[in-house]
């Protein structure tokens, strides 16, 4: 009896944890949307935005009891992408383009797998959250080539460096609504 109660316990205690982590990564969206497009998005912004999205996202599955493994990973995938941007900061719009695409792509892959190994509600909020990244990274790189031309005329304009906040903004808050569907499951499991 006292294990089970302790069991509820840690259930719990997970649902809390992984609930304030899925409101930090909606907080985070509402940063990345807000971004001063038209004073220029800096290497250093975008990179901490992703390094704290994908920290929280690490933390955030190593609670999970499904998919743990997946779900670590694809908050290591953020974390890293966030380094990119700052050891390596560009001062050019699109080569802060590719990884990102190649961010959403990689995480894409691993929620997409995660989700094989998740079960019911939370299985389809795993494989929304791929699909928004898959998504976004299409539109990204579908985007590019009329972007290129863009760029290489008048520069980075505001509208283009905000729509890239926005895919920012877009991952995040679907991977936040996944983090609080996890935490209501867990919660369930605890009762």
């Amino acid at each position: 009896m006292a294990t089970r109660a302790t069991s509820a316990m840690t259930n719990r205690t997970r649902a809390r944890a992984t609930r304030v982590a899925g409101i930090a990564i909606i907080l985070l969206s509402v940063g990345a949307a807000l971004l001063p497009a038209n004073k220029g998005i800096s290497s250093d912004m975008i990179g901490g935005l992703l390094i704290a999205a994908g920290l929280i996202e690490a933390v955030a599955g190593s609670l999970r009891s499904d998919a743990r493994r997946f779900a670590m990973a694809a908050g290591a995938v953020t974390a890293i992408a966030g380094l990119l941007f700052i050891i390596d900061p560009m001062t050019h719009f699109f080569p802060m383009v590719a990884p990102v695409i190649g961010w959403l792509l990689v995480r894409s892959i691993i929620l997409g797998i995660a989700s094989r190994e998740s079960g019911g509600s939370v299985r389809m909020w795993t494989a929304l959250s791929a699909g928004m990244d898959f998504l976004l990274a299409v539109l990204l790189l579908t985007g590019l080539s009329i972007a290129t031309l863009v760029v290489s005329v008048f520069g980075p304009t505001p509208e283009l460096v905000a729509s890239f906040a926005w895919v920012l903004a877009a991952s995040f808050v679907v991977n936040g609504l996944l983090l609080l569907e996890v935490a209501s499951c867990e919660a369930g499991q605890g009762e």
